[in-house]
């Protein structure tokens, strides 16, 4: 009797013991998790102004690339950027194949529902753009009937192209990156490509490899709500997002993000107050 109650004893300090330890392990953060591993993976697709490789270094360079280190300087973590498919940006960060995703991202309900989602940081809008000689062509919807038209799959172009009643007469395709939207439209296999107006201001026009492409309306012509962009982390992250969310607020009184956004004339669209 005696070694069966020692018996049960036993088992009952081992199964207390793994108990512990699960509520240990449970108890750490998405935070702890990242700061342990001493790195922040950051999704990333390439596009200009935002992160995009410079062509006389063959460095990663842009607003995002930047930003991105100042935060992660602040924090104590190193930043590793890693490029993702846009289409499958949540399914990455739920698989921690990456911690965040930092590249010009639109804040929407649907987004905050699956994603904790930083504090807005820059304002944007969407805007058409097409070959320079079809400026004035495609100016109203009756114009833009059976027009070859390109976005980002799921991204805030995708959602304006498929939804406003101004494309209801295009003929629709998604592609898979902002960056090959140009290449269709410089390519003349679309007419028109729906995307980021802080795109458009670093990937289109002189000095970039689509001189022969502009914006319809100068800018002014634009789509859907007002957007901003921010920073998605995974769901249940609150330590994360009052460290990340702190961090930017820092760089923006002590001037850094400004002067980044200078460096890439973006300071006009921050939002960090």
């Amino acid at each position: 009797m005696k070694k069966l109650i020692c018996l049960i004893l036993a088992l009952l300090t081992v199964t207390m013991v793994f108990a512990g330890c699960g509520a240990k392990t449970s108890d750490k953060t998405d935070w702890d998790y990242i700061a342990d591993k001493g790195e922040m993976i950051i999704g990333i697709t390439y596009f200009a102004p935002m992160n995009y490789i410079d062509k006389e270094t063959q460095e990663l360079i842009g607003f995002e690339t930047e930003f991105a280190k100042a935060v992660c300087a602040k924090l104590g973590v190193s930043p590793k950027f890693q490029e993702i498919d846009w289409n499958a940006k949540e399914t990455e960060l739920n698989a921690k194949n990456i911690d965040c995703i930092w590249n010009g991202m639109t804040i929407d309900d649907e987004r905050k529902a699956n994603m904790d989602i930083s504090i807005p940081y820059m304002r944007n809008r969407q805007v058409m753009i097409v070959k320079k000689e079809n400026v004035a062509k495609y100016t109203t919807a009756e114009s833009l009937k059976d027009a070859a038209l390109v976005a980002e799959m799921k991204s805030a172009g995708e959602k304006v192209a498929q939804n406003d009643d101004f494309f209801a007469q295009a003929k629709y395709t998604a592609v898979d990156s902002q960056a090959k939207t140009l290449v269709e439209v410089k390519a003349g296999t679309a007419d028109i490509a729906v995307i980021d107006y802080i795109m458009a201001l670093g990937s289109i026009g002189e000095g970039t490899d689509y001189t022969d492409l502009a914006v319809v309306g100068d800018g002014s012509l634009s789509f859907g709500e007002p957007e901003f962009y921010g920073i998605a982390f995974r769901k249940n992250s609150p330590k994360t997002l009052e460290k990340i969310n702190a961090a930017i607020k820092e760089l923006k009184k002590d001037g850094t993000l400004d002067t980044i956004a200078k460096k890439y004339k973006l300071q006009d669209y921050i939002v960090v107050e």
